[in-house]
């Protein structure tokens, strides 16, 4: 069995738009569990939760990282994207919330229970909310891609 990607606009096989959409959700998720644990630290005060929240944002800003890579070249190797307004505002809101979530990573080194409670807390909430609005603006980008089969028939029986 053949399989192909290409994409529709030139035809050019690229790689970028499957491994974005692979290493995309994984800090939006992080970004959530952070911001899950931050509530769980600021309800028990138990230093084990900021030690996991300050783990969970630099897991999720290392993959982060690696996405945001990713869409630069995808977003110079596509028109349709870089012509479209949701292209350049799901990069605006990708960045933004990695940028905020940068700001919330130095406020969790911080020691104790104001290394989250205000300015984490507040920080967490506004990264997880831009990386969600980013996610509603990922399915609407103008890529379409077309996936090709080409399977041969299998004999019924091989003879031996």
């Amino acid at each position: 069995m053949a399989e192909f990607v290409r994409h529709r606009e030139g035809g050019v096989a690229r790689v970028t738009a499957p491994i974005y959409l692979l290493l995309f959700p994984v800090p939006v998720v992080l970004f959530i569990a952070a911001l899950v644990v931050d509530i769980a630290y600021a309800k028990s005060d138990y230093i084990m939760w900021l030690n996991f929240s300050e783990w969970l944002i630099a897991a999720a800003l290392l993959f982060g990282a690696l996405a945001a890579i990713v869409l630069i070249v995808e977003f110079i190797a596509s028109r349709a994207i870089r012509r479209g307004r949701l292209g350049w505002t799901h990069l605006v809101l990708f960045s933004a919330a990695l940028v905020v979530e940068l700001f919330n990573m130095f406020f969790h080194t911080r020691d104790g229970y104001t290394a989250v409670v205000p300015a984490g807390m507040a920080l967490s909430i506004i990264g997880v909310l831009l990386a969600l609005a980013a996610v509603g603006t990922l399915f609407r980008l103008p890529v379409a891609w077309v996936v090709h089969r080409n399977a041969e028939a299998m004999p019924a029986e091989v003879a031996p």
